[in-house]
């Protein structure tokens, strides 16, 4: 199973899909979830709906993966052919500075002031992304527009994955949540059989980067008993993160957050986190529990849906978040995908999802 989701993520975290612009992601996948769905259906947003019907009576399941990334678009072109831009999601400055990028289909640079001229000042600090520019290699606004740029034209790292020596450890752009997309798919895979009880809806969510916005509309539209957001969630194992701020790590099993955002602001229903824990010990399968206060996922806002839906989250530990060089362990993704599985096949057995 690894190397079959090492494929799937390798050649998702090729395509390219800056928050709003995910068309190359969503026409990707729409095809490869077509293979195993009863129907696929994309909706004016770009969320994918793939649904499969068990074989009995049972709950609506919605497992959603987001196919955005971090990124930005073109804000400005100036007569000399240098491209300012607009950060799209959580981009870093400290990661800009120097760093090959494609605006477009075309490759380019984020430029840099020689070390030789910088003031011993301007060598400690970050310049602002305001200030950075984008190289093409053109020298006039026209040849840029001449390449198919023009405002608004999507800019993403140029980073493709890399495989640590052990085989099992990955880095590259775009991990977040093209992993999760890769676990999503492998999934559906797993389950075309129809042998289980219920409704399963594999979603690929659009703009979760920038507000959690395609889960919102996903949800609505299915309204399923119980949902789960797949995607992936930083962690700790480093230097320079403390154990109490961070204490989970790659390769220890997927992290089960059941409280997200700072102040409580997104606690998992107590329904929805038996669940994955009874499955995940049921099938002897490494889980971290966690309560995550740099932020939250789909599954906050598919909480708040419809009239309320018992909503959480599988999330993927990851090192160097928002980075080109995010890292994760295919062990945490076949183990996401194990777990997952069993929850679509024994999901007639969880009961209802009130509160009460």
């Amino acid at each position: 199973m690894r190397d079959r989701l090492l494929e799937k993520t390798k050649t998702l975290m090729s395509l390219k899909g800056v928050s709003g612009h995910e068309t190359e992601v969503v026409r990707f996948l729409k095809d490869r979830l077509s293979e195993y769905a009863d129907s696929v259906e994309v909706d004016a947003l770009g969320n994918i709906f793939a649904l499969k019907k068990g074989k009995g009576k049972g709950p609506r399941f919605l497992l959603a993966a987001h196919s955005d990334e971090i990124g930005a678009v073109v804000r400005y072109i100036d007569d000399s052919g240098f491209i300012r831009f607009e950060k799209i999601g959580g981009v870093l400055d400290s990661l800009l500075v120097g760093r090959k990028v494609r605006v477009g289909q075309v490759f380019g640079v984020v430029g840099v002031r020689p070390g030789h001229y910088q003031t011993p000042e301007e060598r400690r600090q970050v310049p602002s992304a305001d200030s950075m520019y984008i190289d093409v290699g053109a020298t006039s606004r026209q040849e840029v527009e001449a390449l198919g740029i023009e405002i608004g034209t999507p800019i993403t790292y140029e980073d493709q994955m890399s495989v640590f020596s052990d085989g099992n450890r990955f880095c590259g752009a775009a991990l977040d949540d093209r992993a999760g997309c890769a676990v999503l798919w492998e999934v559906l895979e797993r389950v075309a059989d129809g042998d289980f009880g219920g409704e399963f809806w594999a979603v690929v969510t659009v703009q979760e980067e920038v507000g959690l916005r395609g889960a919102s509309v996903a949800a609505e539209r299915v309204r399923p008993d119980f949902a789960l957001a797949l995607d992936t969630i930083p962690c700790g194992g480093t230097p320079d993160v403390n154990k109490s701020q961070l204490h989970t790590d790659i390769g220890k099993g997927p992290v089960f957050s059941f409280v997200s955002g700072a102040g409580g602001r997104a606690p998992v229903p107590p329904k929805i986190r038996k669940i994955l824990v009874d499955t995940a010990e049921k099938h002897n399968l490494p889980y971290q529990p966690m309560i995550f206060r740099g932020g939250n996922n789909d599954s906050s806002a598919m909480q708040l849906a419809a009239e309320g839906i018992a909503a959480g989250s599988v999330t993927l530990p990851r090192r160097y978040s928002h980075s080109p060089v995010e890292m994760a362990d295919l062990r945490d993704l076949e183990t996401a995908t194990k777990l997952l599985v069993a929850i679509v096949r024994e999901m007639d057995g969880f009961g209802d999802f009130s509160f009460l």
